[in-house]
């Protein structure tokens, strides 16, 4: 009788404090709701994309990209989008000339196809990513708005990207939440074949 009251007391107390910790933990929507500071802006999750990105000082070579790609409409619209995207240290990473070639008009197509490889069909965030990847239990691939894949593979917490060409890219910062999609915010361009 002693043993099973000390057993149901215990029991009680797991109990609680399971609660205690589901009740503490935020909600999807109310992590959705954060601001996250990217390229020294905050970045709402009632603007989109495109709302956000113009104000990060770490992604104005993207954002000129975007703008010569004639693709502002496109990432201004309902989506929802997964953009992984590269800062200017990442652009930078390139060989020299390769950014200036891909801006200029004659080059639209390309480029198009460059900055459409960092976007996935879809709002997935690092969780989604993650749910996926134990599921698979290892790497798992995902067709862009390009057409190829990408592929993902976790390291502990650490996400990184594997372009066609066989290229790393890891999350820097994820989970930027917009009204359209989600952003995670690269170190590496990614490259289509």
């Amino acid at each position: 009788m002693k043993l099973s009251r000390i057993t149901l007391m215990a029991a009680v107390a797991v109990s609680a404090l399971g609660f205690a910790a589901v009740a503490a933990a935020p909600t999807f929507a109310q992590q959705k709701e954060q601001t996250v500071t990217v390229g020294g802006s905050p970045m709402y999750p009632s603007k989109n994309i495109i709302q956000n990105a113009v104000n990060s000082k770490d992604h104005t070579t993207l954002v000129a990209a975007v703008k010569a790609a004639g693709l502002v409409e496109t990432l201004q619209g309902p989506g929802p989008f997964t953009v992984f995207a590269p800062t200017n240290a990442a652009f930078k990473k390139l060989p020299a000339g390769t950014v200036d070639a891909l801006l200029k008009p004659e080059a639209k197509d390309k480029l198009v196809g460059v900055l459409t490889y960092h976007v996935l069909p879809g709002r997935y965030s690092i969780q989604n990513l993650w749910d996926a990847s134990t599921k698979a239990k290892g790497k798992i691939k995902m067709k862009t708005v390009e057409g190829e894949e990408l592929t993902f593979e976790f390291k502990g917490q650490q996400l990184t990207i594997w372009d066609s060409k066989g290229n790393a890219s890891r999350v820097t910062i994820q989970n930027v939440f917009q009204s359209n999609g989600v952003i995670h915010v690269v170190d590496t361009v990614l490259l289509p074949s």
